[in-house]
């Protein structure tokens, strides 16, 4: 641990108010919940992140509908603005539940992924900046988009018109004088079809949200094969970077077994952090709102505050291993190989 002289005057408060809140067991679990929510607004409010060395691309999967996947990207996405970054999140999902949450407007006629997918419009016409948090930058979707699977069937380099798009979209930015984009966060159906292969190859990492729930596992060995396959072919350098754990409730005895089958089974790629089930989570996209602008002290902002920071600190350091060691697209495609048989080893424990 960093000793106290060496942490400058700011880390010093910080680390004084954490050691001054009350010990507490495992007999006294809301106070354990409170004191971890005060934890973190000390720790974490206010706190700038880590730049990564280049932009990141994540895209956040799992076929599995209801697991969490866009109330992650959005909130993730948002919790990383706050703390300083560019953020670019691309919903790929034609629900739009995520430009819902993001506050931009996704009413049929606007321009939208949509065009940039079928029509090669460029990225730059239709990308809006969320009203509510500065830095953080959305790609709408609409109706249109549960189109575009069809449409995309007889197009050339149709797996890759994405990542061609947003290629064009971060050197038009350089290019502009614009800030250089720190992350790129694609929401995804909870299916495999196209829009998902798109978000695949436009991406390097893949963050996966996992219910704690019994049927959690199910399904993942496919989805990990199917990464597989999109490295084998399309996108040597993909590989899942991310497990986060979302709608955990402690009090339950099947959350702290499916938390501990997943740690074991991915010990490296799944976050410290888990995300409660939380009310004002469920709330805010009534609001147009994430969790981070609609109730910024809630259980569920703090715990997706800590991810982000999680996911930011990991980053920085696999940037920067990268760059010194180098690393090897077969690497990757090892690495998939394991994680393919960690999650059907798990399925099958679970059946």
């Amino acid at each position: 641990m960093t000793p106290r002289h060496d942490l400058d005057p700011e880390e010093t408060r910080r680390a004084a108010l954490v050691e001054s809140l009350p010990v507490v067991t495992d007999e006294t679990p809301l106070m354990a919940e409170l004191k971890q929510d005060a934890r973190r607004r000390i720790e974490l409010q206010g706190r700038r992140f880590p730049r990564p060395a280049q932009t990141r691309v994540i895209t956040v999967a799992n076929q599995k509908g209801g697991v969490g996947k866009t109330t992650t990207t959005v909130n993730i996405a948002a919790a990383l603005a706050q703390a300083g970054l560019n953020v670019l999140v691309l919903d790929n999902d034609p629900q739009g539940n995520a430009s819902t949450a993001l506050g931009v407007e996704h009413r049929a006629g606007t321009p939208s992924i949509y065009e940039v997918l079928v029509d090669g419009a460029p990225l730059a016409e239709a990308v809006q900046e969320s009203p509510d948090v500065p830095n953080l930058w959305c790609l709408p979707a609409t109706i249109d988009l549960s189109g575009a699977e069809i449409e995309l069937v007889s197009m050339v380099a149709r797996e890759t018109r994405l990542r061609n798009a947003l290629d064009t979209y971060l050197e038009w930015r350089v290019a502009n004088g614009h800030e250089r984009i720190d992350y790129v966060f694609v929401d995804c159906p909870p299916s495999l079809g196209l829009l998902t292969v798109n978000a695949f190859v436009v991406a390097r990492e893949v963050l996966i949200p996992i219910q704690c729930e019994y049927y959690a596992l199910e399904g993942l060995s496919q989805l990990l094969k199917t990464i597989q396959l999109i490295q084998a072919h399309l996108n040597p350098r993909l590989h899942v970077s991310t497990i986060l754990l979302t709608m955990y409730d402690a009090r339950t005895n099947l959350a702290q077994q499916v938390a501990t089958e997943v740690r074991t089974h991915f010990p490296e790629r799944t976050l410290r952090t888990t995300v409660p089930r939380s009310v004002r989570i469920s709330e805010a996209p009534s609001y147009g709102q994430t969790v981070m602008t609609y109730d910024a002290g809630s259980s569920g902002a703090l715990a997706y505050l800590e991810a982000a920071r999680e996911v930011a600190e990991r980053g920085a350091m696999e940037f920067a291993d990268d760059h010194v060691e180098g690393q090897s697209p077969n690497g990757d495609t090892h690495q998939a190989e394991h994680e393919y048989q960690a999650a059907s080893a798990v399925s099958q424990e679970e059946q």
